[in-house]
């Protein structure tokens, strides 16, 4: 009997993924654990394995098909001694077939008739109008789940368009067409004579194809959002439009700390490696930052928290997010219980992460969740910036480079090295004076860091 293969579920909230590559090809054998594809998510480039042994009878969906939906057919096999010519025709279809439209709707039975003394019987009920995509007002409109959202983010009315897909069914390519055209919402009905006035929609952002008439022809060229980039700027506008941010601003001096750094790398036992002998860890500026801001989280625990609408989450360890700039985008590892690792485990945990963030090979657990985040710019000279907090997180802390300033202590000028923190704080968990609070704990572990070693 066939046995189908469909798209995994790589995380708990994914929906549809990228199939970038097929690692085998019809006609191989494979076994229970062997990888046959590699599928693309919004963050990540993970390999799926085979569960089941057989003959690879079908390919159904090709490498590079983007937006495959999580249980969607992509491969069939053949069972042993099966045929592998009638497991591909026997197995099942990539998908779902559409359901038919409705040709007419179903005329309603003659109401009996009525006693004399009954009232005039009420006016015979009006067809509905047909629509562009030959479907009846009210009627089920027949489109692709992609098509809706891409059609959704557009301002696009599904119902207006004529459907190119198998029974009408509109799909990602007649959505494209309609966007590229100016295709716009349909209007909403007028409202009846008297009735309150509906409160003003909010403003819409500027459609491709206005932004495209700004810029002469030829002087640019579209490059196609992917997946992680799409995430990005969803996720973004999420946090900006429902997260009321505040901002709190300090400056950490940190000479205590580069001294401490400069001790630990220096004691550093030697490892063998296939390059040799190395140190065992190399402490970074952000590896303590880390470490300061689990401690300064336990040290503050209500601040620990998360916002639900029906119930603070208080979380019990620090998981610290470290935002990594990757082609094409940022990802978030997280140092889970970084308040209760030693500085060089933090230190070599966050270099395999970012190594494998940068190359798509996290796995979901690796990037998703985390109780707050860091964000530094300071290798790239920037003195101060205010992140955006990333959902369900309810801070992140943005970090300035360190630089040598001239500050006053007891009355005399003295120069440091001075490093510019702001912390990003969600005003529905954490208010003014515990995010102050919670600044302060972090700064009193940079410019103490003795503090965490103990």
């Amino acid at each position: 009997m066939p046995i189908n293969i469909t798209m995994p579920a790589l995380s708990p909230t994914m929906e549809e993924g990228n199939l970038s590559k097929w690692l085998v090809k019809e006609g191989d054998k494979v076994s229970p654990g062997d990888v046959i594809a590699e599928i693309e998510t919004d963050k990540a480039t993970m390999e799926v394995e085979a569960v089941d042994e057989g003959t690879v009878a079908k390919l159904v969906v090709p490498a590079g098909t983007e937006g495959v939906k999580v249980n969607a057919l992509i491969a069939i096999l053949a069972g042993e001694g099966e045929d592998a010519a009638a497991a591909a025709k026997s197995g099942g279809s990539a998908a779902p077939k559409a359901e038919a439209p409705k040709a007419e709707a179903p005329k309603a039975e003659a109401p009996k008739e009525a006693p004399k003394s009954a009232a005039a019987p009420a006016p015979a009920k009006a067809e509905p109008a047909p629509v562009a995509n030959g479907h009846a007002a009210g009627d089920r409109v027949f489109a692709s789940p992609l098509a809706r959202r891409i059609a959704k983010d557009a301002g696009v009315d599904v119902a207006a368009l004529a459907g190119s897909g198998p029974h009408g069914r509109v799909v990602k390519v007649d959505v494209e067409a309609a966007i590229a055209s100016g295709g716009k919402a349909a209007p909403a009905a007028k409202a009846p004579a008297g009735a309150p006035s509906a409160p003003a929609p909010a403003p819409k952002p500027m459609s491709d194809d206005q932004v495209l008439k700004l810029f002469a022809e030829g002087s640019y060229e579209l490059v196609p959002h992917d997946n992680m980039r799409k995430t990005i700027a969803r996720r973004l506008v999420e946090a900006k439009s429902t997260i009321p941010h505040f901002y709190l601003t300090l400056d950490c001096e940190l000479d205590a700390l580069l001294a401490l750094r400069t001790q630990l790398n220096a004691a550093a036992p030697m490892r063998k490696t296939d390059k040799g002998e190395v140190p065992a860890y190399k402490l970074s500026v952000n590896d303590m930052v880390i470490k300061a801001m689990a401690m300064a989280l336990m040290a503050v625990p209500n601040a620990n928290a998360s916002w639900t609408e029906n119930a603070m989450v208080k979380h019990k360890h620090a998981d610290v997010g470290v935002a990594v700039s990757i082609p094409g985008g940022l990802i978030t590892p997280i140092i889970r219980h970084a308040d209760e690792k030693t500085l060089s485990v933090i230190s070599n945990e966050m270099k395999d992460l970012a190594s494998r963030a940068r190359s798509r090979k996290l796995k979901p657990e690796e990037y998703q969740g985390g109780t707050t985040a860091v964000s530094n710019l300071g290798m790239f000279g920037i003195k101060d910036f205010a992140a955006v907090i990333n959902p369900p997180h309810a801070t992140i802390l943005a970090v300035g480079a360190g630089e040598e300033r001239a500050v006053v202590k007891k009355g005399e000028i003295k120069v440091a090295t001075v490093m510019s923190v702001t912390l990003s704080t969600d005003h529905r968990a954490v208010d003014g004076a515990l995010g102050a609070e919670l600044l302060g704990a972090f700064k009193r572990m940079i410019e103490n860091p003795m503090s965490m070693l103990v």
